[in-house]
């Protein structure tokens, strides 16, 4: 079997793969460059740089599987893929831990001014009071999207004793009291909220969606 991996993709991940198939890494490919690639490959491997068009995927004569290494497929065309009979797989755990954690470190940064104070103190300035910023302890977290990334972001939110909103048309209310958030309408977290996360898949239509869920 013959995967070629059109994205950056770790050492030790690429030894896994070499470990059963045989494997070829070009990155920074054109959509042009991919279609004249791809008809000899079984599998392709992405992260969010390729764009995976359907003119790359009827050019795909073998191609089996397109394989995400991360959380969405916002980047490949899903329907031309089954279409053809390719399965598109991604790794929804991959960086779940991650993204919630610079979510909140972020949110810290923003809230003790931590970037402009670091460029203060490198210009040799002093100016304390100027970057104090507040505390998030008692502040409100809107949380849209409750999903794997949403709900740990949550869970370390509450360690920080925040107040937690959020609006996930999937949870279920028990689960929403597990994690220490109310159930809220997008525009009461507007509202509410001291600060405000995203965490939802990309869709044709989020805007509409959203507006159309937070009226009920």
């Amino acid at each position: 079997m013959k995967v070629l991996v059109s994205d950056s993709l770790s050492n030790e991940g690429l030894e896994i793969l070499k470990e059963h198939f045989t494997v070829d890494v070009s990155t920074g490919l054109s959509e042009d460059e991919l279609v004249k690639m791809i008809k000899d490959y079984d599998a392709l491997v992405i992260r969010s740089g390729t764009q995976v068009t359907q003119k790359i995927i009827e050019a795909a004569d073998n191609l089996k599987v397109i394989g995400r290494a991360g959380v969405g497929v916002d980047n490949v065309d899903v329907d031309a893929a089954t279409r053809k009979g390719i399965i598109v797989t991604n790794a929804p755990e991959g960086n779940m831990i991650s993204a919630a954690e610079h979510t909140i470190a972020m949110m810290m940064a923003m809230s003790r001014n931590i970037p402009q104070a670091n460029a203060s103190l490198k210009a040799r300035e002093w100016k304390r009071n100027k970057f104090t910023g507040v505390e998030v302890k008692g502040k409100t977290l809107g949380i849209v999207g409750l999903g794997r990334i949403g709900s740990e972001v949550a869970k370390r939110a509450s360690g920080l004793e925040m107040n937690l909103m959020g609006y996930d048309p999937f949870i279920s209310e028990k689960r929403a009291v597990e994690l220490g958030v109310k159930l809220c309408t997008v525009n009461e977290i507007a509202k509410g909220a001291d600060y405000i996360t995203v965490h939802t898949p990309l869709s044709r239509k989020p805007k509409i969606f959203l507006m159309r869920n937070s009226l009920h």
